[in-house]
């Protein structure tokens, strides 16, 4: 399991996914924690298991045991994250945007991991799961601590080659896959 696996099994019609994928980790000038946890991040935000056990190895081998459950963390607290806030955010009723959450997200106070590697992650996977107020609030703590826009485009460009891998190939497995017994 690997990122080699992983650009075998793009079909050739998505050619431009393969080299991006290669292109985006590979080439990439975020430093090991961060890149590692985007990836790792981005690999649990596309929902692909494919995608998922060909990266989650080499992430886990590349970043130290915090890092790695810190990526997991972000995750997690981000899938429930995004879609609450996404949902105010869509809502009609601004009434919305002055109700209490209520949700626990203790993670985001003491990640494990450099604030801003935290915050780098939260971004990649509020953009695949497309919150647009949450890749607002993250951007503007990166921004404040002084990460530069190529740094935040880097993340969401891992986003967004990692979620198109993801879509890719689990459609192509789906073609292949023996369809169920009939829905009735």
């Amino acid at each position: 399991m690997s990122l080699d696996a992983l650009k075998s099994a793009i079909p050739d019609y998505a050619k431009d996914l393969r080299l991006n994928l290669g292109s985006v980790i590979g080439n990439s000038e975020l430093p090991q924690q961060q890149l590692w946890g985007t990836v790792l991040v981005c690999a649990i935000a596309s929902r692909s298991p494919r995608v998922l056990r060909e990266l989650e190895e080499e992430a886990n081998a590349k970043l130290s045991p915090e890092a790695y459950t810190a990526a997991k963390s972000a995750a997690a607290v981000m899938a429930m994250s995004n879609v609450f806030h996404r949902t105010r955010h869509l809502l009609s009723d601004p009434a919305y945007g002055t109700l209490r959450a209520g949700l626990r997200m203790n993670v985001l106070g003491n990640p494990g991991v450099e604030k801003v590697d935290f915050e780098l992650w939260s971004l990649a996977v509020s953009a695949i799961n497309g919150c647009g107020s949450c890749l607002d609030s993250h951007e503007r703590a990166l921004r404040k601590a002084g990460v530069d826009r190529e740094t935040i485009q880097e993340a969401f460009k891992i986003a967004a080659v990692v979620q198109a891998v993801g879509v890719t190939l689990d459609a192509e497995a789906a073609l292949v896959e023996p369809l169920g017994p009939p829905l009735r």
